[in-house]
């Protein structure tokens, strides 16, 4: 049976769920959706950034991200309300509990999304678009919140499907849908789509995922590296994810760093990967494992946290390879909002003496003999390490001065 994966999104989750509260509190209150408001920040001072936002307040066209001060000037009468993050796990452990109680294949990927694999839930139902409008109907009914359901047959497309029209929505986008529903849509909607990367896209004349699709991928690599590569497979629908169930951080190894201060430029961000990448590398070469999954986490100042993971096509104990993938996922995440912890984690982990299977249609020879004389400088630095400690040679971006 064809796989079947539903994404599922909570709608504005920071406003529903304080909208839900709200409203158990004082029934009489007016509800926060149904009129211009926002979650976070402080009115008075008009310090913060805009955390969520109602229906009625996009008409005023405010972003979330965007500082209190620039949301109230498009909207002088605005509601704000104080964002209670106790409150927001709260109803997270509501609705994960609730979905948990249908299937255990779910993997949690923030606090108010989740994928979940209905393939062996199937029989169960009359149709996976019965299966989710049933998810959210009860959802509804019990929680007072409502989500979005997008339906698949791999990860990708179901998260697509979910960023359709909201809110309170089940969409489809099977493969053979993406030319209708997918690729009329600006290349700035594909997911991993960040803003730098669109900028170039844009420059070769590539302005919807459609136009990205029919491109030369070996022309996108040039311009965005493996990137490149990686937007043009999510353009035609390409992702073998497999839905991770078990927490990452079981099977793997990774660090994270709680920054003494906000960063607010790729500078100071990339040296602190530079950082995190050698430690982690220091790890894996220590338990003798390499790596063929990488994922970076960024948590913003707002406490919102995002992260992706891609695959590293040969398994690596690198520091320079888990640092250039770890650049290529932060260029497509970061927003620009002020970042408070920056974190890599590696995965799908195996013996540094196994043989690597290569596949002969992705060698690129250029790529070998990089990596050959990236394993060679490895290795080096791993006797002089073994003999002096890890500590004993830093890369020179680690002893510059942030900017």
């Amino acid at each position: 049976m064809e796989r079947i994966i539903f994404h599922i999104d909570v709608n504005s989750a920071y406003l529903s769920w304080s909208a839900v509260e709200k409203r158990r509190l004082d029934p009489e209150s007016v509800d926060l959706r149904t009129i211009p408001s926002i979650i976070g920040g402080d009115r008075e001072s008009r310090h913060g950034v805009v955390l969520a936002k109602s229906a009625p307040a996009k008409k005023y066209k405010i972003q979330t991200g965007e500082p209190i001060s620039q949301a109230l000037k498009k909207c002088p009468f605005l509601v704000i309300e104080p964002a209670n993050h106790r409150l927001y796990r709260q109803f997270s452990d509501k609705f994960m509990g609730f979905l948990r109680t249908l299937t255990d294949q779910i993997e949690q990927v923030s606090i108010d999304e989740c994928y979940l694999d209905f393939t062996h839930i199937a029989h169960r139902y009359e149709s996976p678009r019965a299966a989710a409008d049933y998810i959210r109907r009860t959802i509804f009914e019990f929680f007072g919140f409502t989500v979005n359901v997008g339906i698949s047959s791999n990860k990708l497309l179901a998260k697509m499907a979910s960023d359709f029209e909201k809110p309170d929505k089940t969409h489809t986008l099977f493969p053979g849908e993406i030319k209708k529903k997918m690729w009329p849509l600006p290349v700035s909607d594909l997911y991993m789509a960040g803003r730098a990367s669109v900028e170039i896209l844009q420059k070769l004349e590539i302005m919807t995922i459609g136009d990205l699709a029919k491109a030369d991928p070996d022309m996108l690599a040039l311009h965005l590296k493996s990137h490149g590569r990686l937007l043009w497979e999510y353009a035609n629908g390409i992702d073998d994810t497999p839905l991770e169930s078990e927490p990452a951080q079981a099977k793997g190894i990774g660090n994270s760093v709680t920054l003494p201060r906000d960063l607010t430029t790729v500078a100071e961000a990339k040296n602190v990967l530079k950082q995190l990448a050698d430690r982690v590398a220091s790890r894996l070469r220590h338990s003798g494992q390499c790596a063929s999954s990488i994922c970076v986490e960024i948590k913003y100042h707002t406490f919102v946290s995002v992260s992706h993971q891609m695959a590293i096509h040969t398994p690596t104990s690198s520091d320079e390879i888990i640092y250039q993938h770890a650049c290529t996922l932060f260029d497509a995440l970061w927003d620009q909002t002020p970042i408070r912890l920056l974190g890599i984690r590696t995965t799908k982990l195996s013996s540094e003496d196994e043989p690597v299977q290569m596949n002969l249609f992705d060698i690129d020879m250029k790529e070998i003999e990089k990596s050959r004389k990236l394993e060679k400088l490895e290795n080096a630095l791993k006797q002089v390490r073994g003999k002096y400690g890890e500590d004993i040679i830093h890369r020179g971006i680690d002893c510059r001065e942030n900017p």
